[in-house]
């Protein structure tokens, strides 16, 4: 579940020229417009894919208008997420017969829908369903919690709540947390490439994982602004405030890609507090890796890089 989350919420952001997404035993970089994916295989063999890519948003204007680019900027993300998480999937499947004749075990696009489907109905019961359940039944049991503030900031507080400890929850399991050292590699990178220094694993070593512009600090103040926008909505019903929390998500969406747009360009703002929770945040969802990580990493950042230049795209930090 946490590897069809980390597509999601790793690569939402268009405000710097690369950015990326750890996979299994790997990393997704992309340009404007071309990404690339390095992984590494049982046997130790790094295979690297790229493509080029469009940027919807010069193919149809209306996609990079304010609140909709970042609803947008989101949906392609994860379709590409999804790709990439393929791709590293059937690399890790790819020495492993099935039986005599040779066959190979292939991470089939059914079960990449059911896995959509699945990560969908998983988010919409754990972060919408049960956190509004819950708070509603505090509220019925406490007054004072009952009325559409008091009852809001619970479901809020409770939704962060579920959301950390499952981040945090899975972390301990070994596969996730190598995951997590790949994070960890695609940040050091994107770092090292926005200083201009070398591409080369020990430049990139000496910077953090823990950077500004993560998709982790999307998510959380996708969270924080849903508590304060959930609070003007009239609906006094359970059914009707969990309607409302499905039809506004992409509102949401939008909202908290212009407040971490804006906040990347005004460190000082008060909206770059909100992004302070996701550097914290960032202490579990990236781990210090190791060179070989390190180095998938930039295997694909140098990949995307020479398509990005193929296609005329200016290699300059935005």
């Amino acid at each position: 579940m946490a590897l069809q989350l980390l597509p999601v919420i790793e690569n939402g952001e268009e405000t710097t020229l690369v950015g990326g997404q750890a996979v299994l035993e790997g990393v997704m970089m992309r340009t404007p417009h071309a990404w690339a994916i390095s992984c590494r295989k049982p046997s130790g063999e790094v295979v690297t894919h790229s493509e080029p890519l469009e940027r919807q948003s010069e193919k149809h204007p209306w996609m990079g208008w304010p609140m909709l680019r970042g609803f947008m900027t989101l949906g392609n993300a994860m379709v590409l997420g999804y790709r990439a998480l393929k791709f590293s999937a059937n690399a890790a499947l790819e020495e492993i017969p099935v039986n005599n004749d040779g066959k190979k075990l292939e991470f089939s696009g059914w079960l990449a829908g059911l896995n959509v489907a699945f990560s969908v109905a998983f988010f919409i019961f754990m972060y919408k369903f049960l956190p509004l359940a819950a708070a509603t039944k505090i509220g019925k049991i406490y007054p004072m919690f009952s009325g559409r503030i008091g009852l809001n900031f619970v479901d809020g507080v409770i939704r962060i709540a579920l959301f950390l400890l499952f981040i945090w929850g899975v972390s301990l399991f070994k596969d996730i947390r190598r995951v997590y050292q790949y994070h960890g590699a695609e940040h050091k990178t994107v770092f090292a490439f926005e200083a201009n220094k070398p591409m080369e694993v020990a430049e990139a070593q000496k910077f953090e994982t823990f950077h500004p512009r993560c998709g982790t600090s999307f998510l959380m103040t996708v969270m924080l602004i849903s508590m304060v926008v959930y609070m003007f909505v009239p609906a006094t019903t359970f059914w009707a405030r969990f309607a409302s929390r499905i039809v506004l998500l992409p509102v949401i969406t939008g909202l908290s890609y212009e407040i971490i747009r804006f906040a990347a360009q005004h460190r000082g703002s008060l909206f770059a507090m909100l992004t302070a929770p996701g550097l914290w945040l960032q202490r579990i969802t990236t781990q210090p890796p190791s060179d070989s990580q390190v180095e998938c990493a930039i295997t694909a950042l140098d990949h995307a890089m020479k398509l990005e230049a193929q296609h005329g795209g200016e290699l300059v930090i935005a």
